[in-house]
């Protein structure tokens, strides 16, 4: 418990600093990191002894993603905003009107098929399920977890960036707390410790941490981030997506023996154990603030 309060002291201002406070590229570098690591994570915990050999190609993947969105959405979806690191690349003129996420995903799905289509005769070959688990580690969850780059990249992206964190942290929280006072009835078996009383109190705790990050909107800007009839909207659904996100890696976790996807965060297990729910809950977010 003394590490876990520990990662949770020392991680949430850290946290709070490069996406709020420090310039966009040190959002890219963390979503980098953090699907990079989440991608090797969940590379060797689904990857059979012949699949192994699409992990270094899943791993680089996923972690050029981040910056690949960056390129495509950077400056309010113009892509001029170029990290620096890449402002001085020619790119053929081909490729000016190329979606380069899409140019990614191709790439990555040929290369990952010419692989098993090499490998088929060897007796530990990739199979199709190695295939299917790669691109789901390499382009899916990275994806999915970018949304929060591309939030932060959002004209007030400076606070809009917790509002996935906020809902996803909040249900957390709250699920925990209600599961341990009131949890009498079993939600799945999937997680045998998780309760309906649990998974209703996290719709509340969604609910919360939205007013939350929309309260703190109130005061920096004097205005807030959602009419407040969109927080509690925003708030159950992003909950209820966060709760599937984490039931849904518990799932993968549940099939392949796996009791934590990594150790990085002492207490909290691996990167997908922490972020399981905010992997779901960034892009609802971020297709819900479109529509609304």
């Amino acid at each position: 418990m003394f590490k876990r309060v520990m990662v949770a002291v020392l991680g949430i201002p850290a946290l709070i600093f490069v996406l709020g406070f420090a310039p966009p590229a040190a959002t890219v570098a963390l979503s980098m990191a953090l699907c990079g690591v989440g991608a090797w994570e969940l590379a060797r915990a689904v990857l059979k002894k012949g699949g192994e050999k699409l992990q270094r190609l899943t791993v680089l993947a996923a972690t050029v993603v981040p910056v690949v969105l960056y390129e495509e959405f950077g400056a309010g979806g113009d892509g001029k905003a170029r990290l620096e690191i890449l402002a001085d690349i020619p790119r053929p003129a081909v490729l000016e009107n190329l979606p380069l996420t899409a140019a990614l995903a191709l790439a990555f799905v040929l290369l990952a098929f010419l692989g098993a289509i090499l490998d088929y005769t060897a007796e530990e070959r990739i199979t199709f399920s190695d295939v299917t688990a790669a691109i789901f580690s390499g382009l899916v969850f990275p994806l999915m977890l970018s949304c929060l780059l591309l939030l932060r990249l959002e004209e007030a992206g400076r606070l809009l960036v917790f509002v996935p964190l906020g809902i996803s942290f909040g249900s957390d929280t709250f699920a925990l707390f209600a599961g341990m006072l009131c949890g009498r009835h079993k939600l799945t078996p999937v997680s045998p410790k998780k309760t309906v009383e649990g998974a209703v109190g996290g719709l509340l705790g969604g609910v919360v941490g939205l007013a939350l990050v929309n309260f703190v909107g109130l005061w920096l800007l004097d205005m807030a981030l959602l009419p407040w009839w969109q927080v509690l909207v925003v708030g159950l659904l992003g909950s209820g997506a966060g709760q599937i996100g984490d039931l849904s890696f518990s799932v993968i976790k549940r099939e392949f023996g796996v009791k934590d996807y990594g150790k990085l965060l002492p207490g909290h297990g691996g990167v997908l154990d922490r972020f399981d729910s905010v992997t779901f809950v960034a892009p609802l977010v971020w297709l819900a603030l479109g529509v609304l």
